[in-house]
């Protein structure tokens, strides 16, 4: 009895640190960001220019730089995801290959972001600058692109082994009925298994997006680092943590690190949002799996 007590105290607790923890991390960012909020309030959201050398500051070039970079990487790596989870969930669910594939995206998943970064350095901005001349555009070769191109191959791990574990535990009941009713392995999967796992496939997607956009070391090497608003997928830019690792450790004015601290606070903030949209999304998918 004493040990049941003990063991809801502790769960409670351990809750309870959590939110605190969380409350605190809010309240420290906000209270740092107070002075840039007095200053500007929501021009900070709507300006375009960041120039600290006369104080003028706003974040909507870096907020569309990480919204367009995560969104088109999460964009180019849905079809990857989804044909690596299906094969592994459905064609190679057990066995020798099936531990093979699995251990490569695994070890995929688990390689430094610095190394996709120097790989994207070296092996895809060249092919980028290439294929910009032909389409008669500035060949930078770094950019919004060439970021979006190196996230997409971060996240393909995460949620195609996400995806794999939905659609290997949709029940095989169903699986076997539309079988027995004459509908093909394809069939099957397409009209069988997708549906029934599409709130965890659309929850995996959300995870691989919450990768994509806290991601900076990558982004930072292969994004170009322009603090300009980015005018197509290809221009050089920044994204809200990418600023933040450049500038954090050569700032020697308080207000200019007020500035870059609600750019962290607004990046947080962000994150909650679509956090909570996706959890409301995978929950209405989830009531009308069930039906």
């Amino acid at each position: 009895m004493l040990g049941e007590k003990t063991l809801k105290i502790f769960v409670f607790i351990s809750a309870a640190s959590v939110l605190l923890l969380l409350f605190v991390f809010a309240s420290t960012l906000l209270w740092k960001s107070l002075p840039s909020i007095r200053v500007f309030g929501y021009k900070f959201l709507t300006g375009t220019t960041w120039d600290p050398i006369s104080e003028s500051f706003s974040a909507l070039p870096f907020l569309v730089g990480t919204l367009v970079t995560s969104f088109l990487a999460l964009l180019i790596s849905f079809p990857f995801s989804l044909a690596i989870g299906v094969v592994l969930g459905e064609y190679f669910n057990t066995g020798v290959w099936s531990y093979f594939f699995r251990s490569l995206i695994e070890l995929l998943a688990g390689i430094p972001s610095v190394v996709y970064g120097f790989w994207g350095l070296s092996f895809l901005v060249p092919r980028v600058r290439d294929l910009q001349v032909k389409f008669g555009v500035m060949p930078y070769g770094v950019g919004i692109f060439t970021s979006a191109l190196v996230l997409a191959i971060m996240i393909i791990p995460f949620s195609a082994l996400m995806l794999r574990e939905m659609i290997y535990l949709v029940p095989k009941k169903y699986k076997e009925a539309a079988l027995a009713l004459g509908a093909t392995r394809f069939e099957m999967i397409w009209k069988v298994a997708l549906p029934y796992a599409r709130s965890g496939i659309f929850a995996g997607f959300m995870l691989a997006l919450g990768r994509a956009m806290g991601e900076t070391m990558a982004v930072t090497m292969v994004i170009g680092n322009s603090n300009d608003f980015p005018r197509s997928i290809f221009s050089p830019g920044n994204t809200m943590s990418s600023l933040v690792a450049n500038e954090f450790a050569e700032v020697s004015d308080n207000f200019y690190l007020s500035t870059i601290i609600q750019v962290a606070l607004l990046l947080f903030l962000v994150t909650i949002f679509i956090n909570i949209i996706s959890k409301y999304i995978t929950r209405k998918l989830s009531v009308r799996s069930s039906l």
